[in-house]
């Protein structure tokens, strides 16, 4: 029995109290000047890579916005010594997968493969980015495709309300507008557009290549030579961060999205947050999850279980590298809309006065606590990790100390957070729903700019 008793702690010792601890993490550059992070992680034989360029939306041309999205798409269709469909049919010949994508701040291509194919995969990452093509056939499918799923998007209320919002909060900042930009950019896009944009922003300076899983840091050194050691790009720009927002994110204006067809109301309040990285996160983050970030959340007490007015409702904070914003969303009928707004902007009051209770407060720090660990399971997240906490300057003990912080948060801290980012000054409200019915309901709000839903394609 003493044995038995002895033993059973270390069976059942759960993952939210296992100490959290990145795989050991070696740092090399290619003679291009790409750093390169590789992280050895096993036991599973499989290798995830992903390659950071700070080539984000925030980047794109003034009149071409949506540029980088559309840039990244067209990385994979097609390079010096694969077509479009021989990189596919590469990647997927041996069970890898590939996929790109584009933030405000950053672009990003990833490929996870079986260990063996690892050099082949990262050489195929490798010519992606240094030896694209861009044919005009495919330039003319990608902006074909673009268009018709912005034309897609406007039967969204959702994508629409969403996009006005952006538009809303960070007004002519670069962070301003979607991702992949506007109809009436997309339609400007041409090959030399994308040719420039390649030249000037997708080159080694600034770049990050992270590699984690089972392969040897000195393996991934060689291959990321043979990779990116040529990699040179004479006109790519200095990559600069997004300039601060001065002030925060835009407050204080109501707009109303008119589409006459619609019986419910889109609902989106916004105000200012903070950057990625910030003091502020743990105390915000455990307030937030109170508010409308968890499921058993105030928000979500007050206006789906107590009042029946929407299946869904929350609240988050979209923190970036030159600042950030808090949002609550949610959508109702058409009837209610006053009303919920009402209900949201009074449950953001109470805690701004108030704070949280000390339940609250552990409830949010164990919920956040246990689910943190899930973070760290995957080659692929490890990598977004290491990535991440490289970019943004999270600190090297991001993850070992993660749970020690959002402990030490107290409820002093988390008053002090919700006084600062719940709305001290009068939010931006964006609405979407039929205008006519709606705007008679936004009395005692403020002025209300009603705009057509087309300006949103």
């Amino acid at each position: 029995m003493a044995s038995r008793s002895r033993a059973t702690p270390k069976k059942e010792k759960s993952a939210s109290s296992r100490q959290l601890k990145l795989p050991e993490v070696t740092e090399t550059s290619t003679s291009s000047g790409l750093q390169v992070l590789a992280a050895e992680r096993g036991p599973l034989p499989l290798v995830s890579m992903r390659l950071v360029l700070r080539a984000g939306s925030a980047t794109d041309p003034k009149d071409k916005e949506g540029l980088a999205d559309f840039t990244v798409r067209l990385l994979r269709r097609g390079t010096a010594r694969l077509s479009a469909d021989a990189i596919d049919e590469a990647v997927e010949f041996v069970g890898a997968s590939l996929a790109t994508g584009v933030s405000e701040d950053l672009m990003s291509l990833y490929i996870t493969t079986p260990a063996e194919h690892f050099p082949e995969m990262l050489s195929v990452l490798g010519q992606l980015v240094r030896e694209p093509l861009f044919p005009e056939k495919e330039v003319e499918l990608a902006r074909e495709r673009a268009l018709a799923q912005f034309a897609n998007d406007l039967d969204d209320p959702s994508s629409v309300a969403d996009r006005a919002f952006t538009r809303a909060l960070w007004g002519d900042h670069p962070y301003g507008h979607d991702v992949g930009g506007s109809a009436s950019h997309v339609r400007t896009f041409t090959r030399a557009d994308v040719e420039r944009f390649y030249r000037e922003r997708i080159g080694p300076k600034g770049a990050l290549l992270v590699v984690v899983g089972a392969v040897k840091p000195e393996v991934v050194a060689a291959e990321a030579e043979k990779a990116f050691g040529g990699w040179g790009q004479k006109d790519q720009l200095e990559p600069q961060p997004a300039p601060p927002v001065e002030g925060g994110v835009q407050a204080g204006k109501i707009i109303l999205v008119d589409k006459p067809d619609q019986t419910q109301s889109q609902v989106r309040i916004g105000g200012p947050g903070y950057r990625l990285g910030h003091p502020d996160y743990f105390a915000a983050t455990a307030m937030n999850i109170a508010l409308g970030g968890g499921f058993t959340s105030r928000l979500v007490n007050e206006i789906r279980v107590e009042r029946g007015l929407s299946y869904s409702v929350g609240s988050y904070f979209d923190a970036m590298s030159a600042g950030g914003a808090f949002a609550i969303s949610t959508f109702t009928k058409t009837a209610s809309t006053r009303e919920i707004i009402n209900v949201a902007l009074g449950e953001v009051a109470k805690i701004r006065k108030g704070g949280i209770t000390p339940r609250e407060l552990k409830s949010a720090q164990t919920y956040l606590a246990g689910l943190y660990p899930m973070r760290t399971e995957t080659n692929e997240s490890v990598a977004s990790i290491l990535a991440d906490i490289r970019v943004h300057g999270l600190g090297e003990d991001w993850v070992e100390k993660f749970r020690e912080r959002l402990h030490a948060v107290t409820a002093r801290q988390v008053k002090e957070a919700s006084a600062k980012y719940l709305f001290p000054k009068a939010p931006a409200i964006v609405l979407l729903g039929k205008a006519s019915e709606v705007q008679k309901q936004l009395k005692g709000l403020g002025p209300v700019t009603v705009v057509p839903v087309s300006e949103y394609e």
